[in-house]
């Protein structure tokens, strides 16, 4: 039975998995590919000397397995590769598609850019977590990525780890993954102002993410600032200079976000929170992971304690990332009004978790 490695491999990893697995040289690779054997051979020795990445080579073993040494390379139409794979067992379908790692790596992307951000991976971790180290060197763990999404980021360059060699490995977006972000962000402005889409293949991942957007209607609330709103408040100080938002504010406010990562991760970006929007009782939801099921427990009891206007003003700026003065557009709000009214959200979000959960929550997982 034939496969192909997945549309989202970049060229350069394609080929290194080509020489090393399939036995196929350089000049073939060159030729099948249409550029120069040098070429080639640099790819090929620098995805070998990455192989110290655990990322890295968590990836390159991965695809490894769909290829075997008498797999051989066809060279299309259109000058891309196809890998036929002809081992006898059949294969299982391949889940990770370009419009699910775009999806997640808007959200993690995102986080990275705020200052002092890393995404932690450990070895006996199956997730990864993306922690924030805030001016008094507190670390505060502001999302959750799956271990495969972690790995197509390395592999695209997107992330990079300086020391591999720890027990924990610490990522950090390079300047690659800030242009990729910036891309993903200017598809999402594009679509929600209205412009044509190109013409796609309906068999490729790209109508796979049409139809997600077109699935769920959350996309309309997305905002992709660099960093949360509630970390620009934290530096910003009242009139006794103090900060406006204190430390433990700005906790509570990511303690709603982790939940709200919990449910995006588990539920695979497709639960809709429509009904939080709009004032109406939201579904209960029954199918999914246990942790997931149970964090979105909680952000529907917290929200219904919170009521209508405070509920929807955590939720835009904590949970979607939206900027203050969106919200007060959406809202019908004066203008800079909505910080006040964010951080009387989250004294009675930090009054709700105390009084249900206590002072440090739930133990995730």
């Amino acid at each position: 039975m034939s496969s192909d490695l997945p549309k989202w491999v970049p060229d350069a990893a394609r080929h290194y998995l080509v020489h090393t697995q399939a036995g196929l040289s350089i000049r073939a690779l060159a030729r099948a590919s249409d550029c120069h054997p040098s070429t080639v051979l640099r790819q090929v020795r620098r995805f070998e000397g990455r192989r110290d990445d655990p990322l890295i080579d968590a990836a390159l073993r991965s695809l490894s397995a769909q290829v075997s040494a008498r797999d051989i390379l066809k060279k299309r139409k259109t000058n891309t590769m196809k890998m036929v794979c002809l081992k006898s067992e059949p294969q299982q379908p391949i889940e990770l598609t370009q419009a699910r790692i775009d999806q997640e790596a808007k959200r993690i992307l995102r986080r990275l850019c705020e200052p002092g951000a890393v995404l932690a991976v450990a070895r006996e971790m199956e997730t990864a977590v993306v922690v924030r180290v805030t001016p008094e060197g507190e670390q505060v763990r502001t999302g959750i990525v799956e271990r495969e999404i972690a790995q197509a980021m390395a592999l695209k360059d997107w992330i990079a780890c300086p020391d591999p060699d720890g027990r924990i490995a610490r990522y950090f977006i390079t300047n690659l993954g800030r242009a990729s972000l910036r891309r993903l962000t200017a598809q999402d402005d594009n679509r929600a102002s209205g412009f044509a889409e190109q013409a796609v293949d309906p068999n490729s991942d790209a109508s796979w993410d049409i139809a997600a957007i077109e699935g769920v209607t959350r996309a309309q609330f997305r905002a992709y600032p660099g960093e949360s709103p509630l970390i620009g408040l934290s530096r910003r100080k009242d009139r006794d200079g103090k900060p406006f938002l204190p430390r433990d504010l700005v906790a509570v406010g990511e303690r709603l976000r982790e939940d709200y990562e919990l449910v995006e991760v588990g539920m695979g970006g497709n639960q809709s929170w429509d009904s939080f929007m709009t004032g109406e009782a939201p579904d209960a939801v029954k199918e999914g992971p246990k942790g997931a099921i149970a964090a979105y427990g909680r952000i529907k009891d917290a929200l219904a304690e919170l009521g209508p206007g405070l509920g929807d003003v955590v939720l835009r700026c904590c949970c979607f990332l939206e900027g203050l003065e969106q919200t007060e557009k959406k809202m019908g709000w004066s203008a800079r009004s909505g910080k006040i009214v964010l951080r009387i959200a989250l004294q009675r979000l930090k009054r709700h978790y105390e009084e249900t959960q206590g002072r440090y929550g739930p133990m995730i997982g």
